[in-house]
């Protein structure tokens, strides 16, 4: 009781294959991947940028600037 035996996952397998269809189980295994695979990419050419490269964001102060809007002119 509690754990599920090689035929209770057979089962489920096939109502997913019956819900979902192979084409659509498969597009969504090529959009997954194609997002992986842009994360990593993306995570790759964060960790090439040097400190202080152009296009790196800007650090911040710890300072607040406080500021008042007294008008609102419409352009």
């Amino acid at each position: 009781m509690g754990s599920l035996s090689i035929w209770h996952w057979l089962i489920v397998l096939l109502i997913v294959l019956l819900v979902f269809g192979t084409k659509k189980l498969r597009n969504m295994g090529a959009d997954l991947g194609g997002a992986v695979r842009g994360f990593k990419e993306g995570m790759k050419s964060a960790g090439d940028e040097k400190p202080g490269e152009a296009g790196s964001s800007p650090q911040a102060t710890g300072r607040t600037i406080e500021g008042e809007v007294k008008d609102k002119v419409k352009t």
